[in-house]
């Protein structure tokens, strides 16, 4: 058996600037259009929303605001 029996396809990323609470949210938003019928960036055969959008989160390819963030840089600008 392997070593190492995570799949790459399903880990978070483990990125200091982020968290994994916003990776969730992003990638069940992403999910939601795709269930709803948007397109994905990524070549899809039989592949679930879920798991389309968990990579296309992962490699950055669904952009994405920080609300929060912007808020307090525009307080903080004033």
């Amino acid at each position: 058996m392997a070593e190492n029996s995570r799949n790459a396809m399903y880990c978070i990323p483990d990125d200091s600037a982020s968290s994994t609470y916003r990776f969730i949210i992003v990638a069940a938003k992403r999910a939601r259009q795709l269930q709803n019928g948007h397109r994905s960036v990524l070549p899809a055969t039989n592949k679930k929303p879920t798991t389309l959008a968990m990579e296309e989160v992962r490699r950055g390819l669904v952009p994405y605001a920080d609300l929060t963030q912007q808020a307090e840089e525009e307080a903080l600008a004033e």
